[in-house]
């Protein structure tokens, strides 16, 4: 049997993913807010969008696709709107400065609304959503993507998953998170399924001939099915008029994934922050919120359901574990890791193999 790989630690693990991003061109603050917000996606729970994806970005910053340093600019200042040309900057510096000008025409208008075109991808949109959340804000951001889904009833790709996110502070809890795909799941745990050799469940996709894949090789080249069928078709293709067709991106099949490292990604994203104190008194919301978290909890529970957790709870304490503990990452990301370091001259982390 195979022994268990050493557990790595977060600091150590960020550390070592903004040197790469340092050796492939960004400036220092940048590439540790990709690290960082990559590292923090493994801390929650979701891989799917951690540093599993760091060669994915470096091979698009190598092809020229993506700029490494962003430098965008802002074609619309209209009061509490803006519109932002991201110019193919690094996705996750462009999420960060569109949702502090969101949060920060909030604070003057009550609400601040920043739309983005010409972007990339950002990883876990959650990261940015909660940047609202601490500055007394409810975050919201909406992104497209490359194609995943066909059209309800059809089996060719053309609607991306087209990811959303909502974030509010809790008062004394973990901020309230939602972070969804509009795929029955991410596209990124497919990979992180094929990173594992492991099948997927038969309800994720359907493969090229439009048969149910649990082969994951397969159901990356097929398409992966809409959440609650319709309903998950119908929400993306929402998602990509608030993304791509508001800010003037790309829409439908425009739009390239970020394992695409040849193509430029063209995604567009909205931006939306409400600033809790126009509304009413910050405490006043604190305290409801403290209350619905407690009757949320409070319900029956099924038989064999030890807690009721409310959004963004479990991705809390995963966090708090994993910094305790430290992290475990697949030995296929740790070698794809490594291979990216070796071509970018940077040691890996202390106590694991660069090979």
């Amino acid at each position: 049997m195979t022994p268990p790989l050493p557990l790595l630690r977060p600091d150590a693990l960020a550390d070592f993913v903004t040197r790469l991003y340092e050796a492939a061109g960004l400036p220092a603050p940048d590439a540790r807010l990709v690290a960082e917000s990559l590292v923090t996606a493994d801390l929650w729970g979701h891989s799917s969008h951690g540093v599993m994806r760091a060669p994915w970005y470096i091979d698009r910053l190598r092809s020229g696709v993506m700029q490494a340093v962003t430098q965008p600019r802002w074609l619309v200042d209209a009061g509490a709107i803006a519109l932002m040309d991201a110019a193919d900057g690094v996705g996750q510096v462009v999420a960060a400065q569109a949702m502090a000008e969101a949060v920060r025409r909030a604070r003057a208008h009550g609400v601040g609304v920043v739309s983005v075109r010409n972007s990339n991808h950002h990883g876990a949109l959650g990261y940015f959503t909660r940047m609202a959340a601490a500055e007394g804000c409810i975050g919201l951001l909406t992104t497209n993507g490359s194609p995943a889904m066909a059209p309800w009833g059809g089996r060719r790709k053309l609607v991306g998953n087209n990811p959303w996110s909502i974030a509010a502070p809790a008062g004394r809890h973990a901020p309230m998170m939602l972070d969804i795909a509009n795929t029955v799941v991410a596209r990124g745990k497919i990979f992180l399924a094929r990173q594992k050799g492991q099948p997927i469940p038969p309800h994720w996709a359907i493969d090229a001939e439009g048969n149910p894949a649990t082969d994951p090789v397969a159901a990356l080249g097929g398409v992966i099915l809409p959440m609650a069928e319709h309903k998950g078709y119908a929400i993306s293709v929402m998602m990509d008029v608030l993304s791509g067709v508001l800010s003037g991106s790309g829409i439908l099949e425009e739009v390239s994934g970020p394992y695409q490292a040849e193509k430029r990604s063209r995604c567009g994203h909205l931006f939306l922050a409400l600033n809790i104190a126009a509304f009413g008194p910050a405490e006043a919301f604190a305290e409801r919120m403290e209350r619905m978290v407690a009757e949320i909890k409070s319900v029956p529970r099924v038989p064999g359901c030890d807690e009721v957790f409310y959004p963004g709870e479990i991705e809390a304490r995963n966090e708090a574990r994993h910094r305790a503990e430290g992290l475990a990452l697949p030995e296929k990301t740790r070698q794809d890791l490594a291979a990216a370091a070796r071509l970018l001259g940077v040691p890996a982390p202390e106590g694991w193999a660069a090979g």
